[in-house]
């Protein structure tokens, strides 16, 4: 493997990762990138202790396939959250932390260094102001469209050369250290965003309102609609039937799966609700994304 001195990855010499994840992609050999350093990995089931050393780089974790319950701890107290595909995490400079989790099926991550140099070369670029990489890792708990998609397609860029991978290194920390900037929300409100976020996620078959969602994270429903705004840029509606639109594509592409049952699974009331919303996110109907997207004999086992 091809090691660069911009990144800070020294303390990972002598960890062997083997026994909880195999690796699916290296920028670094499959690509030959020295900006940026992508990785893909299948997980293990079950890990009751997996440490991550500190680092001073920029580590997004994003979560593209299967679930797990995760728990992690930083010294402080342990924080425990369920990781399904969209879920994203940056693990913040500096700090160590561990993780334990399990997952019933498997599990599947993106993860992506940005090397402190980088970093540094765009706070300047913004006018040398520090970033709360705390709150910015709270925030993200919330998701963001941008790094999500951004991640996803790195590992399928292709034969493109470094300045590729300088370009997505340095727009990912613009992106990133514009948004470290804004700070109109207290951190309770970022939790309550997050567990929104999370509550979404888990629960997409179920016919949520705004009120449910609202009471669960202890906040008014004109109060979560706000600092859900001002969080994601979305309301919390359209966020949702995002998501479930997102859930929708993937079952389509990878699954037999019939439309009233993908309609179910994704919690619209109707094959034909779903296909309506579905219209409105992405320009075909689900039966003609289908047929563009895979054959029959493509579908892997869900």
């Amino acid at each position: 493997m091809f090691h660069s001195p911009d990144f800070d990855l020294a303390s990972y010499a002598d960890f062997d990762t083997s026994a909880y994840a195999r690796h699916t992609y290296n920028s670094w050999d499959d690509a030959g990138w020295r900006s940026l350093l992508v990785q893909g990995f299948d997980h293990s089931r079950e890990a009751e202790y997996l440490p991550l050393p500190a680092v001073s780089d920029l580590h997004l974790v994003l979560c593209v396939a299967g679930s797990a319950d995760v728990r992690m701890d930083t010294g402080a107290k342990p924080v425990r959250r369920r990781w399904v595909p969209g879920h994203l995490e940056l693990m913040v400079p500096g700090r160590a932390t561990s993780f334990s989790y399990r997952s019933a099926t498997g599990w599947s991550t993106v993860q992506v260094h940005i090397p402190a140099p980088a970093v540094r070369r765009v706070t300047g670029a913004l006018g040398g102001r520090p970033t709360d990489f705390e709150a910015l890792s709270a925030g993200l708990g919330a998701g963001d469209p941008v790094v999500e998609q951004l991640l996803r397609s790195l590992p399928g860029a292709g034969d493109v050369g470094d300045l590729y991978a300088e370009s997505a290194a340095a727009f990912l920390a613009t992106h990133l250290l514009s948004r470290g900037g804004d700070e109109r929300l207290p951190g309770p409100e970022h939790a309550a965003v997050r567990a929104g976020v999370a509550i979404m996620r888990e629960r997409l078959a179920e016919p949520l309102t705004l009120a449910v969602i609202a009471a669960e994270v202890h906040l008014s429903v004109y109060h979560f609609v706000r600092v859900f705004r001002e969080a994601t840029g979305q309301t919390p509606h359209r966020y949702l039937t995002r998501l479930r639109i997102e859930e929708a594509r993937r079952l389509l592409s990878a699954t037999p799966l019939s439309i009233e049952q993908i309609a179910r699974r994704c919690g619209f009331a109707s094959p034909g609700a779903l296909s309506s919303a579905f219209l409105r996110q992405t320009g075909v109907r689900p039966s003609a994304y289908r047929q563009n997207q895979v054959r029959p004999s493509a579908y892997r086992k869900n």
